[in-house]
């Protein structure tokens, strides 16, 4: 069944005015009046409904019922993920998402070849946090991972909280994830660009706290290092298992 997010209050028995991305979509799937879709606002619980009213530009749904379905991992994963050309970066988001990151901090650093500020940056950002949405549509999470404010790598690290595992994608005196005992308390997870670390920015991360992980002996581009690391920590401590 066909899933939507909507940024509304939504109760059983209630109607609600469809957005008018939502209308498209219904449209391009050639949905019809008196079909049955879900709708879910990012509170944790999906709310099947019925199209009442499908227009070109316009369309209502009748919510039938509230169901609390739980598709997170019981594993917090924060992706501290520096910034990556082209479609790599939506690609990223758009798979971390579906492998169940919560919430993704995009940085700066120095080897990222897209320089991204002001109105530019809070644009990519709104753009980041669409694709996050059509992710959870996707993979039917009902639980909106943010997309946090773009940030230089220094102010980043000086942002993260003490009580979490920081892991850190390097080649710099790695350990492999099986010899990690992560804390309850989640894991903070960062992979560079295209070009990697810099060793300043290593021993940055070093002082703040982070271990140095590696998935093996083959070097991974940026997208393939964050998705495959994800994988194998959901198998290892995650909901994967």
């Amino acid at each position: 069944m066909s899933r939507f997010y909507v940024s509304a209050e939504l109760a059983e028995g209630g109607q609600t005015e469809l957005p008018d991305n939502v209308v498209r979509h219904l449209n391009v799937l050639r949905l019809r009046s008196g079909e049955e879709i879900v709708l879910f606002n990012g509170n944790g619980n999906a709310y099947p409904a019925r199209l009442d009213i499908l227009e070109k530009r316009r369309a209502t749904a009748t919510v039938l019922r509230e169901e609390a379905v739980c598709n997170e991992s019981p594993l917090d994963i924060t992706l501290i993920q520096a910034v990556s050309s082209g479609e790599r970066m939506d690609f990223t988001l758009q798979k971390s998402v579906e492998l169940g990151v919560n919430r993704i901090q995009p940085v700066i650093s120095s080897r990222s070849i897209v320089r991204l500020t002001g109105e530019r940056a809070d644009k990519r950002i709104s753009r980041w946090q669409e694709i996050v949405i059509s992710a959870c549509e996707q993979s039917g999470r009902n639980v909106i991972p943010e997309v946090l404010p773009l940030l230089s790598y220094s102010d980043a690290l000086a942002t993260l909280p003490d009580n979490r595992t920081k892991l850190l994608m390097s080649l710099n005196r790695p350990q492999t994830l099986t010899r990690i005992q992560p804390l309850s308390d989640g894991i903070i997870f960062m992979v560079g660009p295209e070009g990697g670390w810099t060793a300043a920015e290593e021993t940055q991360a070093f002082d703040a706290g982070f271990q140095a992980v590696t998935l093996g002996k083959r070097i991974l581009r940026t997208e393939t290092a964050s998705l495959a690391a994800i994988a194998a920590m959901q198998t290892l401590w995650g909901d994967f298992g």
